[in-house]
């Protein structure tokens, strides 16, 4: 598949307009060095079905529609090689904002809630390196936390169907776990935008670090659900996973023709 029709079957056209409007900010992660995956350009910069990894993650969000404004995290001296090989190949409905990643993901989230423009109430936080997820999984978890006033917030997840082992430090193990109630995290993690900007900034005060952004916001007390995702939503970490996601997209795409 060449790069243009790629392209052309990535943006096809969009859902319908949410009720409530875009009142979502989407803040897309892809400032990491991507050391396990061994590639030096950065596992966001490695192509994909003829585009970079984070640019199918970045036109899933453009796509969303109550999403509508975009604010890209970028490795540090890259911001224009993201401006230039990444985003001006893409026909993009919302406005974007370049910042730079901090030492930490967690920092390098923290720069992108600095970087969002003030008057959107939710915030959906992705990782650049889960480029499979889909526009109805955006908006369930958006839809989540706006139908409920007391959650705050709600994450993509999977339920874990492997069997689970609780071990020692030294690998013997001390019991198996129901794995009913274990589901293995994704993103986007949907947030109200105040209550997850509080919890990044108790972090610092408090020197915790979380796991991911609902932990910080656990950590001060806050309720988050999770809304159920497909498996396929994958991070891509090492270079196998490449190509279960070359093969899971290149089907999506070939399904769309």
């Amino acid at each position: 598949m060449s790069d243009l029709s790629a392209c052309a079957c990535a943006q096809r056209e969009r859902l319908g307009s949410a009720e409530e409007g875009p009142d979502t900010c989407a803040i897309i992660v892809a400032g990491g060095s991507g050391e396990r995956f061994g590639d030096p350009r950065g596992k966001q910069f490695v192509e994909l079905c003829g585009l970079p990894i984070m640019a199918w993650s970045i036109l899933a969000f453009d796509r969303a529609p109550s999403v509508g404004h975009l604010v890209v995290v970028c490795p540090h001296g890259r911001l224009e090689e993201v401006r230039r090989d990444v985003l001006a190949g893409l026909a993009l409905r919302c406005d974007v904002t370049l910042t730079l990643a901090g030492v930490t993901r967690q920092d390098s989230v923290f720069s992108g809630l600095v970087a969002m423009p003030p008057d959107f109430e939710l915030v959906a936080i992705h990782d650049g390196a889960r480029p499979l997820v889909e526009v109805d999984a955006i908006e369930r978890c958006i839809a989540a936390v706006r139908a409920d006033k007391t959650l705050a917030g709600a994450i993509l997840a999977s339920r874990e169907t492997d069997t689970l082992k609780l071990t020692d430090a030294e690998g013997h193990i001390l019991a198996t776990p129901d794995r009913s109630n274990y589901w293995c995290a994704q993103t986007p993690q949907v947030f109200r935008a105040r209550t997850i900007m509080a919890a990044h900034k108790a972090a610092v005060w408090d020197d915790f670090v979380g796991t991911d952004d609902a932990s910080l916001v656990e950590h001060r007390g806050g309720r988050v659900r999770v809304v159920e995702s497909p498996r396929d939503n994958i991070k891509i970490t090492v270079p196998e996973d490449l190509a279960i996601a070359e093969a899971t997209l290149t089907r999506r795409l070939e399904q769309g023709d």
